[in-house]
């Protein structure tokens, strides 16, 4: 949905009425729990995380709003709270303080843990889909570039997930020694790295092959296999190992 389209997410329904006074079946949590939350609309979706409105606008309305003043729904989650803040000096958008903006991050860093969970108990190398889902919802928003490890066990289980890295729009710094020490500490018998490009292009750079290449003969002098190196564009991911690049 565009920002274009969000207004048009309540139907018939007067625009200005509270939303007490809908229909049950209109209202966004009844409208959930009756269909589930792939029923609603973004500002709908929006509007439970919101949970009430503002004097002269309910939870919809103020949604709507916030979703078209960021340009989209996307823009408006990854935003940091200095952007929400400008936008309310402004005169732009009010109704969010600070509050409501940590009940959209915790919401929206619940979602990414949930996506973590399956590589817990499932091998890496049998799942890949479900890693690289989470790559992108961990990484792909970044404003600067994030070089990241997935520690696994002899398995190939998740031990645990770490930013090692962070670094500019177009670079990150990468000190071997300190993944080496990163694996060695959880006991990682393998290893998947990964790290974003926030200009959106997928193709790994000369830079990233050397990288990849001098952390794979340093983690094997410890026993640790370099699985994959996943970079995170705007539209999928890259695979070192599936284009024979590990």
């Amino acid at each position: 949905m565009n920002a274009q389209e969000v207004i048009a997410t309540t139907g018939n329904l007067p625009a200005k009425a509270h939303i007490r006074k809908w229909p049950k079946s209109e209202r966004p949590r009844e409208k959930l729990l009756a269909r589930g939350a792939q029923a609603l609309s973004d500002a709908e979706l929006l509007a439970v995380l919101l949970r009430c409105g503002t004097r002269g606008r309910n939870a919809i309305e103020l949604a709507q709003e916030h979703i078209l003043a960021f340009g989209s729904l996307r823009e408006l989650l990854t935003a940091e709270w200095p952007q929400w803040e400008r936008r309310k000096d402004a005169g732009g958008v009010g109704g969010v303080g600070i509050a409501r903006y940590a009940a959209l991050q915790a919401g929206l860093e619940l979602a990414r843990r949930h996506l973590l969970e399956p590589l817990k108990v499932t091998s890496a190398l049998t799942a890949p889909a479900a890693t690289r889902t989470f790559l992108l919802a961990q990484l792909r928003n970044r404003p600067y570039e994030v070089f990241c490890g997935l520690f696994l066990d002899r398995r190939h289980r998740l031990i645990s997930f770490e930013e090692l890295f962070r670094g500019t729009t177009d670079s990150a710094p990468v000190h071997i020694k300190e993944v080496v020490r990163q694996a060695l500490r959880h006991d990682a018998s393998a290893v998947i790295l990964a790290h974003n490009h926030p200009s959106g292009v997928m193709d790994p750079s000369q830079a990233d092959e050397l990288i990849t290449r001098r952390l794979k003969e340093a983690l094997a002098l410890v026993d640790v296999r370099v699985l994959d190196h996943v970079i995170v564009g705007e539209t999928g991911c890259f695979s070192f190992s599936e284009h024979g690049l590990i």
